[in-house]
């Protein structure tokens, strides 16, 4: 069977620069010896919905549950460097945030990723660009298989928006998630995108708030038991 847009897939995966070094991967055997943090365990995406890099996307549409090998360039990978993303800025915004700015070291700024180039004076060079950028990269994918359960295919979506598993049900054509009150209004940006993978209406409901204690004091317990 051909895999689809908007089909839910799990994968196994090992992306490197071509002929250089791992940048990404979540096979333990493939991440030793890297300075690499990431899940050491299959990815689950969906296909068309940019949760994956989109060359690799584009390439399994239309393809079989296998391995492959894709090989992308620069501009189809992380796209080619951007000079305009090379900037300078004033030593003492790191000074005022008693942060010490050494070249080599990433840093983010608002969500911005930049690395240091150099320090100079009062000023120090960043860059802005994705360090893949302008390079042509190899990846190795194992497709796993293809992922059939509704629970698990939302389970898999939230993660991936949320960073982080949060409660739900699917009643009535309707997708219920739980959530504490301050994330309320994220998670309701996000009601087109789950009504068109799933054709399912969102509510977001509170969590209560004696529910909310009841949680974090039961953490806090199993942590101290893990002590």
């Amino acid at each position: 069977m051909k895999l689809q847009k908007k089909d839910f897939i799990e994968i196994e995966f090992t992306a490197k620069v071509k002929d250089g070094e791992i940048f990404d991967s979540n096979i333990k055997e493939d991440l030793e010896g890297k300075d690499i943090k990431t899940d050491i365990k299959p990815f689950t995406f969906c296909l068309g919905e940019n949760m994956f890099l989109q060359g690799v996307e584009d390439f399994l549409i239309g393809k079989e549950i296998g391995e492959y090998k894709i090989e992308l360039s620069s501009e189809k990978a992380f796209g080619k460097r951007d000079p305009n993303l090379v900037q300078m800025m004033p030593l003492k915004i790191f000074i005022e945030q008693k942060v010490n700015p050494l070249p080599g070291v990433m840093f983010n700024f608002d969500g911005r990723i930049g690395k240091i180039l150099t320090v100079t004076g009062g000023r120090v060079m960043v860059d802005f660009n994705n360090p893949i950028a302008g390079k042509d990269v190899e990846y190795k994918i194992k497709v796993l298989k293809k992922v059939e359960d509704l629970n698990e295919k939302i389970k898999a979506l939230i993660e991936f928006l949320f960073k982080r598993d949060l409660k739900f049900e699917v009643k009535d054509k309707k997708l219920i998630i739980e959530v504490e009150k301050p994330m309320r209004q994220f998670v309701e940006m996000f009601a087109i995108k789950f009504k068109e993978i799933f054709d399912l209406d969102l509510e977001v409901k509170d969590i209560e708030e004696k529910k909310v204690e009841k949680e974090k004091s039961k953490v806090i317990e199993d942590d101290k038991q893990k002590e």
